[in-house]
């Protein structure tokens, strides 16, 4: 079962180095498991992108993915044991709270079995925390 983090889901919409990567481990499980936060952290990539100047045709095909993308996701949604798990993680590992938050509804999603889950992230700071709670992590990393 894979967890994806916004950092794995923003390179599915916008060309990106890591889109083969990501396309591949999706196409080998379509299922995808999100934080109930992830579709506005894209949208906040995005929209950063779109105030950078990219093109427009971009960002509407981008949000278009985005759109039909979470019409098949499964999101971790907000609660007690996802709070108090990111409260704890914000304890332990050198996380942003956006972060903190992904990690404890992959934790959540693995009923707190951490190896039963893989995340699916390219955010550094993130991978290290998962792989320190015990998480499988793809895609491989240079």
């Amino acid at each position: 079962m894979n967890f994806w983090d916004s950092s794995a889901i923003v390179p599915l919409l916008l060309g990106e180095r890591m889109t083969a990567a990501v396309r591949d481990i999706l196409s080998g499980d379509r299922q995808v498991h999100v934080w109930w936060g992830t579709e506005i952290e894209c949208v906040s990539t995005i929209a950063r992108l779109e105030r950078e100047g990219i093109d427009p045709s971009i960002v509407a095909a981008a949000l278009d993915r985005l759109s039909a993308l979470r019409e098949d996701w499964n999101e971790v949604n907000p609660g007690a044991l996802v709070r108090d798990t990111a409260r704890r993680l914000l304890r332990v590992h050198p996380l942003r709270a956006a972060n903190a938050l992904q990690l404890a509804a992959a934790w959540v999603l693995a009923d707190q079995n951490p190896s039963s889950v893989t995340m699916v992230s390219l955010d550094d700071r993130l991978r290290d925390a998962a792989r320190r709670e015990g998480f499988l992590l793809v895609p491989e990393r240079a």
